[in-house]
């Protein structure tokens, strides 16, 4: 099985180091990731000027390419610019959750994201900021929950966050929003977002915040399909 391994830190990220290493179990990996940080750069891609792509020794035995770009690029350039095809994609292991209406936002879910439109399977992995102890300890865990249930037999995409001493797995769906931001001018006319959370305690554990914040990893089906089906359906019968 050949493997592409990204993230949205960057190429030399822990979490990343970790994901990769973890893959070579499972079959033939490469890792083709940003140069630098792309968090929170959604589906962005460059269309109108050159990036540097650079092979980089860093992981033995593994092929690692640096891309000055975001993670789609990253993934777009897996197979379009090193013409590979991969049977899976791994992102992450981001430092941070993707909750709820964040994946939007997550540069680590849109490479999940790029690889649905090669038709190939893909997982994103994200914990907490704080460490990688308990998503690296879970990597066995939650790749076996995902074949023993064959969630990949019935969708592309699955994103997965790991919480600190969890309690089991549960699938969720997409929940609410997990951050907000405010903004504060910290020179004139230059402002900084300050992120807070806006979770108030509930345990709905079928959503994804929900579940990750009452203590269990959860694993969300995504899709790239942006239709309202209800609303399709509805409107098409008129």
């Amino acid at each position: 099985m050949r493997i592409l391994v990204t993230n949205d830190d960057g190429i030399r990220a822990p979490g990343l180091e970790i994901l990769a290493n973890w893959a070579r179990k499972l079959g033939d990996v490469t890792v083709v990731a940003p140069k630098s940080e792309q968090s929170a750069k959604s589906h962005s891609i460059n269309i109108r000027t050159p990036f540097e792509v650079r092979k980089v020794a860093w992981l033995e035995g593994i092929d690692c390419y640096s891309v000055d770009s975001a993670p789609a690029d990253c993934v777009r350039f897996a197979n379009d610019g090193l013409h590979m095809k991969f049977d899976l994609v791994f992102s992450g292991i981001n430092k941070g959750l993707n909750l709820g209406g964040d994946i939007a936002y997550s540069g680590t879910d849109a490479a999940i994201f790029e690889a649905a439109y090669y038709k190939c399977h893909a997982v994103a992995f994200s914990t907490i900021p704080e460490t990688f102890e308990w998503a690296e300890k879970s990597l066995d865990y939650c790749w076996q929950y995902l074949q023993d249930k064959h969630y990949l037999d019935f969708n592309l995409l699955y994103n997965v966050n790991i919480p600190a001493d969890y309690r089991g797995i549960l699938l969720t769906r997409q929940g609410n929003a997990y951050f907000r931001d405010s903004f504060k001018e910290v020179e004139p006319g230059h402002f900084i977002a300050c992120g807070f959370s806006t979770y108030n305690g509930t345990k709905n554990l079928d959503e994804d915040l929900d579940a990750v914040m009452n203590g269990y990893i959860s694993i969300t089906p995504l899709t790239i399909d942006r239709t309202a089906r209800d609303a399709y359906r509805l409107l098409s019968t008129r």
